[in-house]
Parts: C-alpha cells; sequence; structure tokens
C-alpha cells in the first residue's frame, strides 16, 4: 500500500502564564491508502493537537509546532503557504470536528455550509453544488433532504448536526478523513449509527480515516490499525488484532481492563487506572506512565524506554520489553532494567 501521510517526529507546545505545555513529543506514524486508523488515548494526551497540526489549524499563538515534518501525498503540509493550505483542507483531507453542537456556523443554512466547499473547491455551479448537497444529506441518512437542506443547524438534533458534518467533511471527496471524536455527545444507538456510516462511506469512496477517540470500544468496528498515545507520545502501536489480544504497554492493558465487558458480573467493579497524568509543562525525564504503573522499574523513572518492535506492525515503548529487563523483578520501583 502506497503511504498517504506520513508524519515523523512531530512536536507541538503551547505557551501559557507558567511555561510551556509540551503537548505532543516527538510522534511519527504514517497512513496509507484505504487505512483506517485509530489514535486513542485519555484527554490531554495530545490526540486533537496531532489532528490540528496536521490541518494546520493550530491557533498561533498560543500554540507552535517545535519540530518535525508532515508530509500529505508528497507535499510538506508545514512548508505550505496558508494559501495553498486552504486548498488542501477540505478538498484533500476532510475533518469531522469533535462538538457538532458548536463547529456548524448558526448563521448559515446547512446546505449552504456543504456547497461552500464544492463551489470553492470543485468550481460547481450554485445549482450544481445545491444537488449535490441535497445528495449528500441523502447519503449520509437525513430523511427529506430537499427540504432539509435550506433548514439551520438548530433545526436538527445533535445526531444530525453530525450527519451533516459528516456530509461536508466528504463533500469534495477527500483522500484523508480525520474524525476528531465523532460520536462525542451522542447516545449509544446515534454512536453506532454514525460509526457504521462512516465504515459503510469509507468503503465506497476508498478513503484513508484517522479516527480520533478516547474509547478503545468503538475502534473495533471501524479501524485496521490502532495507535495508543499517552502524556504526548505513542506508548504502543499495531494491528487491531495486536491491541485488543496482545496488549504489550501496561497503559494499554489498563485502557482495555477499564472497559465494560458482556460477560461482566453484575457486581465486578471496573478496574480504573489510578493517579494522574504528568504536568506536561515539566515532564518527567523517563517514562511518563512512570507514577502509575504497577510494574515500573527504577529505570523507568530516569530514562524515556525506546520503541521495541515485537512483529512487523506492533511496537510498544516499555522498559518491560528490553533484552535485560528482569519480569521477577517487575512491580517495585526499586528494580532495575
Amino acid at each position: 500500500m502506497k503511504t498517504l501521510l506520513d508524519v515523523k517526529d512531530l512536536s507541538v507546545s503551547f505557551g501559557v502564564y507558567g511555561g510551556e505545555v509540551q503537548a505532543v513529543r516527538g510522534i511519527s506514524f504514517a497512513v496509507t491508502e484505504g487505512e483506517a486508523v485509530a489514535i486513542v488515548g485519555e484527554s490531554g494526551s495530545g490526540k486533537s493537537v496531532t489532528a490540528q497540526a496536521i490541518m494546520r489549524l493550530l491557533a498561533v499563538p498560543p500554540g507552535k509546532i517545535r519540530g518535525g515534518s508532515i508530509t500529505f501525498a508528497g507535499q510538506d503540509l508545514l512548508a505550505l503557504p496558508e494559501k495553498e493550505m486552504q486548498k488542501v483542507r477540505g478538498r484533500q483531507i476532510g475533518m469531522i470536528f469533535q462538538d457538532p453542537m458548536t463547529s456548524l456556523n448558526p448563521t448559515m443554512t446547512v446546505g449552504a455550509q456543504i456547497m461552500e466547499g464544492l463551489v470553492r473547491h470543485r468550481r460547481m455551479s450554485r445549482a450544481a453544488a445545491k444537488k449535490r448537497a441535497i445528495e449528500l444529506l441523502a447519503t449520509v441518512g437525513i430523511p427529506h433532504a430537499e427540504s432539509r437542506i435550506s433548514q439551520y443547524p438548530h433545526h436538527f438534533s445533535g445526531g444530525m448536526r453530525q450527519r451533516a458534518m459528516i456530509a461536508i467533511a466528504l463533500a469534495c471527496s477527500p483522500a484523508l478523513l480525520i474524525a476528531d471524536e465523532p460520536t462525542t455527545a451522542l447516545d449509544v444507538t446515534i454512536q453506532a449509527q454514525i460509526l457504521r456510516l462512516m465504515k459503510e462511506l469509507q468503503r465506497q469512496t476508498r478513503s484513508s480515516i484517522i479516527l480520533i477517540t478516547h474509547d478503545l470500544g468503538i475502534v473495533a468496528d471501524l479501524c485496521d490499525r490502532v495507535i495508543v498515545m499517552y502524556a504526548g507520545q505513542i506508548v504502543e502501536t499495531g494491528t487491531k488484532r495486536e491491541i485488543f489480544r496482545n496488549p504489550q504497554h501496561p497503559y494499554t492493558k489498563g485502557l482495555l481492563r477499564s472497559l465494560p465487558r458482556l460477560n461482566q458480573a453484575k457486581d465486578e467493579p471496573l478496574v480504573p487506572i489510578y493517579g494522574t497524568p504528568p504536568d506536561l509543562i515539566m515532564p518527567p525525564p523517563g517514562c511518563p506512565f512512570c507514577s502509575r504503573c504497577e510494574e515500573a522499574m527504577q529505570i523507568c523513572e530516569t530514562d524515556v524506554p525506546a520503541f521495541t518492535r515485537l512483529s512487523e506492525t506492533q511496537s510498544v515503548r516499555c522498559w518491560l520489553q528490553h533484552p535485560q529487563a528482569r519480569p521477577e523483578e517487575c512491580g517495585g520501583k526499586g528494580a532495575s532494567a
């Protein structure tokens, strides 16, 4: 498969009163054509900042890309002038934003917001753009699209607004679709419908998808590969099967343990990940998960682990995978690698 998006050593920070928040710290990953990749992790792990950096939508200041490169279809996005980047947004890379309640323009009809990209990027006439907008609304499952196209966002329910957001993102048939927590604040029935819709649209358009979420449970049916982020770093990556069946990083294991299971007893409690993420104004010198890890060793406090390749598709950033690690000594902060 041909690589569509290649992110290398990306670092993003935000200037605040108390210093500089290192929100994304040297992450690298790639997305191939037609692939669906999930980026998962707790709130504050750097998922949405990564998406905004790819789209060049960071507020500057306080945001700043400190280093790295983002290559899309052979173009270095970080080197493009803003005018050229505007041609990429919407036309080549579409984005479904996190909150449909605030992402749609309340002063414009839903139809006008879909037509805007078609007129700008596809050079369609307004009549042709309106016809296409009606088709898109019908495609995403909004009934009576001919009349709905003239309505404003406040006439739509939360689930319908999210569908309208998907229609806007797909209007120009982008090669890459970034979905930033597209099911946030929706009930479970609507969540299932939205995810099923995205899966069907990907099958039809053959586009690549980056799904950003904090919930591993919703990626099982949609994504091919999973990237796990913690404290601005990638800590594990692998295929969906590898992450769900054979997780290796303690953080990934903790995420999976915290999910409810169908066979779970009524009186069986969920197992949380105790503790809090580190302060990214002053990140710890070693593994960022060390203070919350039950298997931490002495070296975890002082040295950042390198990636260990476990298979052709799975890698993990953990000292437990080091050849000199002694499993019988793990579980105490005084142990050594």
